[in-house]
């Protein structure tokens, strides 16, 4: 694709995630918790969040990273993810994470912009055309509770790829021995104080998990 369509397809594409839409911010914590101790994680968390009859929803996802990068860019100049439910009949969703806010140090959550939209199938085969390039793809299962407004997953993530040992199968291969746990709420701007909520839910899980804010940069890489 030419320099000038690159920069166009960013454009165009900014624009078409951010018109006409609420501006949302997502709160997180995140954390992680070993195999053989997860059970107990989910078992305090039947007790702490909504419905508890009903029980947690599981949930089996297919999820697909995407950079757009303008000319002579090393940085992204566009993350997005697309995800596909693979237990449930449901419409792709298309995924836009900004860059964590650099804010207030003393913010108990990360912070950043998140955009959620419902598309079509075709949408993969539309963000290559633009110029989209996959960075790569995971498969991702487990459990949704529910507390008020918070969302707490409990997943195991799995990479993709090498050679299926049976006709029809799709290869997956666990990238650790633990289970990633995240305590997130999608809210408009300026309603700082749910880190407050979340930080004091977070306690209620210790020991079995410490859920933190975790500093991408510091890591080198953004999620």
């Amino acid at each position: 694709m030419a320099t000038g369509n690159i920069t166009s397809a960013i454009d165009s594409l900014s624009a078409a995630i951010h018109c006409n839409i609420i501006p949302q911010h997502e709160y997180l914590l995140q954390g992680s918790i070993l195999d053989s101790q997860v059970e107990h994680l989910l078992h305090r968390l039947k007790g702490l969040c909504d419905n508890v009859d009903a029980g947690p929803e599981p949930f089996h996802d297919h999820e697909v990273c995407f950079s757009l990068r303008a000319p002579n860019q090393a940085t992204p100049t566009l993350l997005l993810r697309v995800r596909k439910a693979n237990d449930v009949d449901a419409p792709y969703q298309l995924r836009y994470i900004g860059q964590q806010e650099v804010g207030d140090r003393t913010r108990p959550t990360l912070v950043r912009n998140s955009l959620d939209i419902a598309c079509t199938s075709t949408v993969v085969e539309y963000l290559q055309e633009l110029g989209c390039r996959i960075d790569f793809e995971y498969t991702n299962r487990g459990y949704m509770f529910r507390k008020g407004r918070m969302k707490i997953t409990v997943s195991k993530i799995f990479k993709m790829g090498g050679i299926p040992t049976k006709p029809g199968e799709t290869y997956t291969e666990a990238i650790s021995q633990s289970y990633l746990v995240e305590l997130s709420v999608l809210a408009p701007t300026g309603q700082d104080g749910i880190g407050k909520d979340m930080m004091m839910f977070a306690e209620q899980l210790k020991p079995l998990v410490q859920l933190e804010k975790i500093d991408y940069k510091r890591l080198g890489n953004i999620p």
